[in-house]
């Protein structure tokens, strides 16, 4: 029998944390951050980290388990969530993954192996930057020459996927550019979980303005020193140091940029990372979508019932 996981997904400032509060309340659950850097201690405000009071309410886990000059890959991530999901589960409650990171929810709910060893473990920032080299080739050659190019690396992926096909290609591209491997020998996804994705999402005007004003609240709460801090102890390849909300501030510390530009690129980073979020976990998951914003009491007797009715379903052997 499968165990039951209830994963909270979706763009920064949709009300992720307070849903995920109540959810565990209700249905007697344990939280499980999803965040690939709110397991860094000491960065609380960029990453919007629940406060110790919140964590209080509720078991919360994953959270302030790294030196910021340390990393945590997908595969970290997949074996310590899955070894706290049985553990959860042992004592009869649900695990609820809570966090808007998509490599890591594919790499633990659909057993994702994308360079999954300890001896070479891929980032989420390394398959960012390798998604958007390649989309970015892509515009520049061609749909024929990116084709082309998967054809001379792994033929057999290429004779079942139309030239035009621009997801396919340069998914199985980014397959062999992060782990040598080719696509058409990968092992097929699994499920080893019976998950419920519930999605967040609001309208787009709506989101952009929640995110520019957070941002801002964040500035106002001390980013800018925390992001100092930062920079004090890891240099600005370190993994903890490309996150949104950080990496925008060393021009700002070398007096290059104003501290209202600053805040500007953070905010335009953020609202493009949300949308790639939602296109992530539109394409990744059978995501439930749900929008508390607008009609806050509706939907969420929706996600009561959805989840009541998963809940008395018996999961998949």
């Amino acid at each position: 029998m499968k165990e039951k996981v209830l994963a909270i997904v979706g763009p920064t400032a949709v009300g992720k944390t307070a849903l995920s509060l109540a959810l565990a309340t209700k249905f007697n659950g344990e939280i499980i951050s999803g965040d690939s850097l709110q397991v860094y201690r000491h960065l609380d405000i960029g990453t919007a980290k629940i406060t110790a009071a919140e964590r209080g309410q509720v078991p919360h886990y994953l959270l302030d388990i790294r030196d910021v000059s340390d990393s945590f890959s997908a595969y970290d991530f997949k074996v310590a969530a899955g070894r706290l999901i049985t553990e959860i589960s042992g004592r009869g409650h649900l695990p609820i993954i809570v966090g808007g990171t998509g490599m890591y929810l594919a790499s633990l709910l659909k057993d994702f192996t994308l360079g999954a060893t300890t001896d070479t473990p891929v980032t989420a920032q390394a398959q960012q930057r390798v998604r958007q080299q390649l989309a970015a080739e892509w515009q520049a050659l061609g749909s024929q020459a990116m084709w082309q190019r998967l054809a001379t690396v792994d033929p057999d992926a290429a004779a079942g996927i139309p030239a035009k096909n621009r997801q396919r290609v340069l998914r199985a591209l980014e397959v062999w550019q992060l782990t040598g491997q080719r696509f058409s020998a990968q092992p097929p996804l699994t499920a080893p979980y019976d998950a419920f994705v519930l999605g967040l999402n609001c309208q787009r005007p709506l989101l952009y303005q929640r995110i520019n004003q957070r941002v801002e609240q964040m500035v106002a709460a001390g980013l800018a020193d925390e992001a100092r801090w930062l920079f004090q102890q890891v240099d600005p390849e370190a993994q903890a140091a490309k996150g949104i909300g950080y990496r925008e501030w060393p021009p700002y510390f070398q007096q290059q940029a104003s501290l209202a530009a600053t805040i500007t690129a953070i905010q335009t980073d953020s609202r493009h990372y949300a949308k790639r979020q939602l296109t992530y976990f539109r394409h990744q998951f059978a995501t439930h979508w749900f929008d508390l914003l607008d009609q806050p009491q509706s939907a969420q007797l929706e996600i009561d019932t959805a989840l009541t009715q998963w809940l008395r379903t018996a999961p998949p052997a």
